[in-house]
């Protein structure tokens, strides 16, 4: 069922915490990517929080609904949204991306408990979601797939090809999430490498598509409701997303693709998360 009032007042709180929690351990780890974790923070709540079957006291348990993060350079945000859902101690988030600690810049399925596929290699995550919703088929089995790919990630030719695979065995277990806020390492996406119009070139390769405001939970919860409901095939929400939301000094600038914050800039930014939150 589509977000209550009651819901969505939970899920504003978990998603304000999860910000304030990256731009920690952003500071904590001398720097990540924390423009684009930012701008994944309702996609990510809404799912762990809402919609996706599984259980952390299990994390490999066989019916769990899969997640893919194949923009895995979110790690960080990533990393705090499966803390915060009880995958493992909130503590090892001091040691995010440090020497020796499970949690590494792009997480690695075999350390991070809860993670389901070591990305990070831009455009490998989708086909992996793929396989992952055919094996379902193969074995009979009712779980869904879930992935959030980016739109600077977009300009590999994996990411198309994972498409026409998905369309082509029609796999309505699979709902993509692209993180389209406009920006990637280099400057902006539509300087670059031109991507528009996506909506029409997902569509266009099979997929139904649905466009929100990626920072909508109500959006992102019909979003979803239509993917859980479509039939006939493998489902695209377009997420007009802000890089670096919720943080002023941050927000729609390339610069803060990847970046350290110091003891003054931490307070800063979580003032500015504070405020709009």
């Amino acid at each position: 069922m589509p977000i209550n009032d009651q819901e969505l007042g939970e899920l504003k709180r978990i998603a304000k915490k999860i910000r304030l929690d990256i731009v920690d351990v952003t500071g904590w780890s001398g720097g990540a990517h924390i423009g684009g974790s930012l701008s994944m923070v309702e996609i990510l709540t809404i799912l762990y929080w809402k919609y996706m079957n599984i259980d952390p006291a299990r994390p490999n348990w066989e019916d769990r609904d899969r997640f893919v993060l194949s923009k895995g350079h979110g790690g960080v945000g990533h990393a705090v949204v499966l803390a915060h859902r009880g995958y493992f101690p909130f503590e090892d988030l001091k040691e995010f991306n440090h020497t020796g600690s499970k949690l590494g810049m792009h997480l690695d399925s075999k350390k991070a408990v809860g993670v389901e596929a070591s990305t990070g290699s831009m455009g490998h995550g989708l086909s992996q979601a793929v396989g992952m919703a055919l094996g379902a088929r193969v074995l009979k089995k009712s779980w869904r797939v879930y992935c959030v790919i980016g739109d600077g990630e977009s300009n590999e030719g994996s990411i198309w090809e994972a498409a026409m695979a998905a369309a082509h065995y029609k796999l309505a277990n699979l709902t993509a999430f692209l993180d389209r806020n406009r920006m990637m390492i280099d400057g902006p996406t539509e300087e670059v490498m031109s991507l528009e119009p996506l909506a029409d070139k997902w569509a266009a390769f099979g997929w139904a598509v649905r466009e929100v405001d990626g920072h909508d939970l109500r959006q992102l919860s019909e979003a979803v409701e239509f993917a859980q409901s479509h039939l006939a095939g493998p489902v695209m929400v377009l997420c007009r997303t802000v890089k670096g939301k919720g943080v002023d000094f941050m927000e729609n600038d390339p610069a803060w693709h990847y970046g350290g914050l110091s003891k003054e800039l931490v307070e800063r930014a979580k003032q500015s998360v504070e405020r709009e939150g």
